[in-house]
Formats: C-alpha cells, structure tokens, sequence
C-alpha cells in the first residue's frame, strides 16, 4: 500500500519514550538533559517565525492527531486518536475502512489418488475376492484455457510433491508474482490446453497462473476403475480447490463398510485439521479427532471407523487452520465377499437454507424395492442426506424434479431432520431416470444424494454420491473422463433457463457451443460423444442464463454396474477487493 511520509517525518522528530538525542544521534537520558529540555520550552514558546499564514483549526487538530497516534505505536500499541484529543461533535463522521485490491492466484485443482485398501487388510488368493485388482486405472483428464491467440498461461499437472507430470505452458520470467499474467504462446495456435488420460498413481495437482488479475480458468477430473477385486468399481471425481472448512456427507463405518478420510495439502505452509462428526443420533466427540497436522505436500489419511465406529450415517466437517486443504472420503462396500462398489465423497456446499442435487440416476423402483428390503443391502437403494449442523431442528421440503417435471414422494416430502445429526429419507417409488432435487428448510443444512447400480443381490454392484453445489454462472470448464457412457445433466428447480456447452477436443480446440433450453421444474440429459469433428472429447465449457440452472456429470459403463457422478466446478475467481482494518 502506498505509504503517507507525513507522519513518519514528525515522528523523527519527536522523542518516543522521554528520552532525547544529541547532534550525533546519540540518546540521553532526561535526567541528563536538564538544559535542553527547558531550551525546548523555551524555543515551544517563542514559536517559529511567522509566515504570515494561519493552520485552520481542523488541520491543527489532524496534525495533532497524527502526531498521538505516531508517538503511542512507537511505544508498542495502537490507540484510537479518538481516546487522545477531545471530540469536536461538529465534526465527528464514520470512516469507512479502505479497500485494498488482492490480486488474484493461480487456479489450483488437487485430484484424488487411486483408492486402495488399508494396508493390514486380509488378502485373500482367489482374485475374485483379492484386495489388489488386475485391471484398476486412474487418470485424469484435464483443461487450461488460453486467453486468445494460442496464448497459454504457465500450467502444468504435477504430482503433490511436485514432480511434474505434464507441462501444458511454461511459465515466463519473473511470473512469481500472481498479478504478473504469465502467459506463453503455445507451439499451435490452441485454444485450450489439455491433458488426456493421463496415468496417476497418488494425488495430483493441477495448476495454472492467473492472467490479467483473474485466475485462469482450468479444470481437471479423476477417474478410478476396476474390473476385479474388494474395489471392484469407478470412483470419480473434480479436482478441488482447497479450502479451510469443508462439509462431507455420505459415509459409513457400519460391518463390512469402510471409509477413509484423505487430507491434501498442496500449499508449502502445513496445515492443521479438526474434524466435526455428525451421526444418525446427533454429534459425536471422539478423542484424535482435533490438531491433526498435515505437512506440505502430503497426504494425511483418517479412518473414520477409529473416530466413529458403527455409524451407518456419518457427515463430516473438516476445518484447517493455517494452509488450506482438499478433502475427500475413499468409501467402500463389501457384502461378504460381494464388492458392493466404491467412491469419492467430495464435499458439498456449506450449510443453507436451500440445497440442489443434480444428476441423481434412479433404476427401477420395483427392482430397488425388493433388493432394499434384504439383509444388509438397506444402502443398496437412492436416499437423501441432510445434516443438520445447528441447535434447532429443521423442517424440510424436499421436490424431485425429472424429465417430466415433479416427481411425488411419500408423506409430500416434508420431513423433520433432527439437530445436530444426519436424517436420511429413501427416494422410494420415484420412476427410473435422471432427477435434480431441490431441497428447502427453515434452518441450514446441507445435503447429497445416494445412487446405486445393480438389482441383484448375488452379482457386484455399485453407488455414488452426488453433493450439493453451486448454482452455474458463465464459464465453467467441465473435463469429462475418456471412457464409459457419459451424459450431462442439467436441472431447473424454478423457472426457465438456457444453458449453453461447447465442446472442447484434445487437438485444443473450442467448438462451436449448442444450446439446451430447460423448462422450469425439469432435468435434461445430453448424451456426450466421444469425439468431435474427428479429435476426442475431453470436456465442455458450459454457461447457464436466466433462472437459476444447476448440472453435473453422468458416468456410467455399457454392460456393467459402475457408476459416477461429478459435481460442475465454480468457475474462475477474478480480483476482489477486501476491507483493510488497522489495529492492536
């Protein structure tokens, strides 16, 4: 900030403690300076030769004022000037605190490692049933967009340590500075940079420079798949910007389930977590759960069934203080020795009076019924989550929304969720397709949805968590994974909206977008190809107008039971301005 050497040019000139100083600079102490002193009271009376212009009295006052507040911050504090100078009431007026403009960073996405199991669990020798897979994969699949003329800001995928994976621009002299705009042409003339499945083996970063003060736009999305194995399955998931408090909902440490807490911190400051738990009967204190420390560049892993076994319905709140992190739940089932799938729970948005679900994926509602009626498999079937983190309990309406508008459910879907714990209502009777469901209260909360794939209870199945988000805005970089049935999902919960997605391919190009237009109180499901104009498809950039429009991503197999849900991004962050408050 630009600094005033008004103030600090009296302050030379004032002794700051009582003592004084000689022609040389050195201090005396005032018991040595009898004369000086009383030649200063002398010299403070005669006063200085006239100019023959007067101070007004209100730039008296200011100087005074100045001078007060510069010979007590010189002692060590800070104290109003107000507490120094007597109060005119005339002219006494509120001051506004001054904005001071933050630059913006670099766009940063951490992508979840591969899911693996504990070390220490069984292994057992038929593979069908071995804890290590044959065929699993992990690769991310990632965007960068230029801001025109082939022109790239510095980005790169890199491990959590920072070994670089792969380089999409690099970044030019003396770009340090997040204001600086690195940006470098490209080898062609691209659009967009990208990054097409790209094999990983732990958590990756994702990171591009800002440019002309706004955070580069950018996105990146992981995927898990295995054929064979206790995580038989496909997990996926977006690569997250960190953040200190962060809400997951969806897990559970009842038998034969397993969730893991992964803490990333891709900052070079460490980071240290506390975690709130939230269960079926109300808020759980568990011993461990506070001060965990998480290194830069590391992963930290937590489980959750040491913290709160037996919990069939558990949230959590995870709050960093110091550097920021990203956070995300490995949970798995095992029904017996039949994997009942495995995913990524992300978190959703922080508590509110209103929530909205996309691309909740109903199957058969007769099949569900029966399946969810055997022992164990009570998961096995869709179902809302809501937490509940205050003192009040909260009434809840909850409207399902599908291709043909509102769906019914029992008891008109208003129930009471219980302060302080997780409530969950089952999406019974609700016809198969994709759905958006709108969810309000009278207290804040937050939400997902569970979806599952498979109706057989002897074959593997799969589920998947869909979180609350954010309502869409304009440019949002929405990477899809490279393989399976992808579809977008795009739900209007109140009124009519137009959302418009262009194709982005892995030759860098932006295709021409096209345009959906959402009747209020409906889902939409658009099929994704696998390739435009002859280059494959690696994502979208999507934009919503008019009522508010909320969308996700839709991953599905042909022929097998896995499934997937991603949650679109926010969209890039430009500069903002802050209150600047001075005090002790």
């Amino acid at each position: 900030m630009p600094r005033d050497d008004n103030p600090a040019k009296d302050a030379s000139e004032a002794p700051d403690n009582g003592d004084t100083a000689d022609d040389a600079g050195n201090h005396l102490s005032t018991a040595a300076a009898p004369t000086r002193r009383a030649r200063r009271r002398e010299h403070a009376t005669a006063g200085p030769p006239s100019t023959g212009i007067t101070a007004p009295p209100r730039a008296r006052r200011l100087g005074g004022v100045l001078a007060a507040v510069v010979l007590v911050a010189a002692g060590g504090g800070l104290v109003s000037a107000t507490a120094l100078t007597p109060q005119d009431p005339g002219n006494s007026r509120p001051v506004t605190a001054p904005l001071a403009s933050v630059p913006a960073g670099s766009s940063v996405g951490v992508c979840p490692g591969p899911a693996r199991l504990l070390e220490g669990s069984p292994v057992g020798t038929d593979p069908q049933f071995s804890p290590e897979s044959a065929t699993a994969r992990s690769d991310v699949n990632a965007l960068v967009l230029g801001s025109g003329a082939g022109v790239l800001p510095g980005s790169r995928l890199a491990s959590l340590t920072g070994s670089t994976l792969v380089e999409l621009a690099k970044a030019l002299p003396g770009s340090e500075s997040p204001s600086a705009s690195p940006a470098r042409p490209a080898a062609a003339p691209l659009q967009a940079g990208v990054v097409v499945q790209q094999g990983v083996d732990d958590v990756s970063v994702l990171s591009a420079d800002a440019q002309a003060d706004r955070q580069s736009s950018a996105g990146a999305v992981m995927r898990y798949t295995a054929e064979d194995g206790d995580l038989r399955g496909s997990a996926a998931a977006a690569c997250q910007q960190p953040g200190n408090d962060l809400w997951l909902v969806g897990a559970n440490t009842a038998l034969g389930r397993t969730a893991v807490l992964k803490l990333s911190n891709a900052s070079s400051s460490p980071a240290t977590v506390s975690l709130e738990l939230f269960g079926a009967g109300g808020t759980i204190q568990a011993p461990g759960s506070r001060g965990l420390l998480v290194a830069p560049g590391a992963t930290r892993s937590v489980i959750l069934a040491g913290l709160a076994p037996e919990q069939e319905r558990l949230s959590v709140r995870v709050r960093s203080a110091g550097a920021p992190v990203a956070a995300h739940i490995q949970q798995s089932v095992l029904r017996g020795l039949t994997p009942g799938g495995v995913e990524f729970i992300v978190p959703a948005t922080a508590p509110a009076l209103r929530q909205v679900i996309s691309g909740v994926d109903i199957q058969d509602p007769g099949g569900l019924a029966e399946l969810g009626g055997k022992s164990g498999f009570a998961d096995a079937v869709p179902a809302l989550q809501l937490t509940v983190p205050g003192s009040a309990d909260a009434v809840i309406e909850i409207k399902v929304f599908g291709r043909d508008g509102q769906q019914a459910l029992p008891g008109g879907g208003v129930v009471t969720a219980k302060s302080g714990s997780v409530t969950e209502v089952a999406l019974a009777g609700v016809p198969a397709g994709p759905y958006t469901v709108a969810v309000s209260s009278d207290v804040s909360f937050t939400a997902a949805a569970r979806v599952t794939r498979g109706l057989k209870a002897e074959d593997a199945a799969d589920f998947a968590w869909s979180a609350a988000s954010a309502r869409l805005g304009s440019q949002h970089v929405v990477p899809v994974p490279g393989q399976g049935d992808r579809f977008l999902i795009f739900g209007a919960p109140e009124g009519r909206a137009t959302i418009s997605y262009a194709p982005v391919t892995a030759d860098g190009k932006i295709h021409a977008a096209a345009a959906a237009d959402i009747a209020g109180g409906t889902t939409a499901s658009i099929n994704i190809p696998a390739d435009v104009a002859g280059s494959q498809l690696v994502g979208y950039l999507v934009s919503a107008a008019g009522d508010p429009a909320y969308g996700a991503v839709l991953l599905q197999q042909d022929g097998k039971q896995d499934t997937s849900t991603i949650a679109f991004a926010p969209g890039a962050a430009g500069q903002e301005q802050v209150p600047v408050t001075l005090g002790y």
